[in-house]
């Protein structure tokens, strides 16, 4: 938990996957999210949980469904979303909020 309290109050962005390995949503998020760290590239860092290993930090942000992404900087919440999200709206959201 403090490892993961670190990481999100870094000066840089911070997008979290919330999955799990038996849902199919989620492994379609796997391909987005390389070609959305490919595109960022030092912009953000983007860090997948599992939610079945780490039930403490999925009911800590009230994780009911996955997949879950949400975006922090400097320990702040700035967006969430559940579902699958394309990958332009993704990068756009890294570039409003970098």
């Amino acid at each position: 938990m403090s490892k993961f309290l670190e990481l999100i109050h870094k000066d840089r962005l911070v997008l979290i996957d919330f999955y799990a390995t038996w849902c199919g949503p989620c492994k379609m998020m796997n391909p987005i999210l390389k070609e959305v760290k490919d595109n960022v590239g030092e912009q953000a860092t983007i860090i997948k949980i599992d939610v079945d290993k780490n039930q403490y930090l999925a009911n800590q942000y009230k994780i009911k469904g996955v997949p879950t992404l949400l975006l922090f900087k400097k320990g702040e919440l700035l967006w969430r979303q559940s579902g699958v999200v394309q990958k332009q709206q993704l990068i756009d959201l890294i570039q409003t909020y970098k």
